[in-house]
């Protein structure tokens, strides 16, 4: 396979049918997600609309490329990216979300954290944070692909997802989460494990990668490897474009917080991956329920006297 394996599979269309654009609630989200791969010159643009969208709304092409020191082609490059056919389209979106705004939102809560910040604050700074980030993946999670990614992992034969450092942990998550209602599973941390088991997949498996940055080899490998045997593969990224979508049938779009020194993204970024994970979950429960009922009950009893419950006294 080469790196334009999109154009050149004869499987069904990698990331699935085209959706509408997004609402102007998630417009705020989606510059936040790709304002990182962007280029320079575009994030002026998206940084811009995101700052100010009532005052944006009201510029044409050629207004907003004069604000930003950018060019026409590079807005309505900047419009695509953050998912609307054109500037007109990315107008009436910055109309809506200031119409939205005008509502009366509180202050914002700066998420910086500093090193002598006391302890109340960084309790307040990071559950906004959180919060934010929930907001963010929840407004920009594509439903259409989650729907297909549930449908195949409640169909699976088998499931493996692949995950390192941070992500890793929410790939192991997202494993015990599907044996706790009967299914098949596994998680690979180890990149030569992951690489050997992606080999023995087949056409009705499924393989999940987990990468905030899109571009981590050792997840890339082994879901590359699951595509070409046949695999339905899912990628769950807060880098849409990175070159893990290459190999991903369905692209899972998580938003984090803003880095920072004491909280880098791979920190940040498991609050959104965790609740892609738990709709995957809750999805493929929903689908699998006859099954799945009667197993969390039977692994809650098995496990009820370790947490106290019906143990004797001595």
């Amino acid at each position: 396979m080469t790196d334009h394996v999109k154009e050149t599979s004869s499987r069904v269309p990698l990331g699935g049918p085209r959706t509408a654009p997004p609402a102007p609630a998630a417009l705020a989200a989606k510059v936040r997600t790709l304002a990182p791969s962007m280029t320079r010159s575009m994030q002026r643009v998206a940084e811009a609309v995101a700052r100010d969208p009532a005052g944006c709304a009201a510029l044409t092409v050629t207004g907003l490329a004069e604000l930003t020191g950018t060019s026409e082609a590079t807005v309505v490059r900047t419009a695509r990216l953050l998912g609307y056919p054109g500037y007109r389209d990315l107008r009436l979106a910055l109309a809506g979300l200031a119409a939205a705004q005008q509502s009366g939102r509180a202050p914002a809560i700066t998420t910086d954290i500093a090193v002598d910040d006391p302890i109340a604050d960084v309790v307040a700074k990071l559950a906004h944070d959180e919060r934010q980030t929930l907001a963010d993946t929840a407004a920009g999670l594509d439903t259409a692909q989650l729907g297909a990614a549930v449908t195949a992992l409640a169909a699976a034969r088998r499931t493996d997802v692949y995950g390192i450092g941070a992500s890793g942990l929410v790939a192991q998550d997202l494993t015990q989460k599907l044996l706790r209602i009967g299914l098949i599973a596994h998680a690979h941390s180890d990149p030569h494990l992951a690489v050997t088991n992606a080999v023995q997949l087949r056409a009705g498996d499924v393989a999940v990668a987990v990468t905030h940055s899109g571009s981590t080899g050792d997840v890339i490998e082994p879901l590359r490897v699951a595509f070409e045997r046949g695999a339905t593969t899912v990628a769950v990224t807060g880098r849409p474009d990175g070159p893990v979508t290459q190999y991903a049938d369905h692209v899972l779009t998580t938003s984090s917080a803003r880095e920072s020194e004491l909280r880098p993204a791979a920190m940040s970024s498991r609050t959104g991956q965790l609740l892609v994970v738990d709709c995957l979950f809750v999805g493929v429960a929903q689908r699998t329920y006859a099954s799945a009922g009667p197993a969390l009950s039977a692994s809650y009893e098995a496990l009820a006297h370790r947490h106290g419950s019906g143990r004797r006294r001595a």
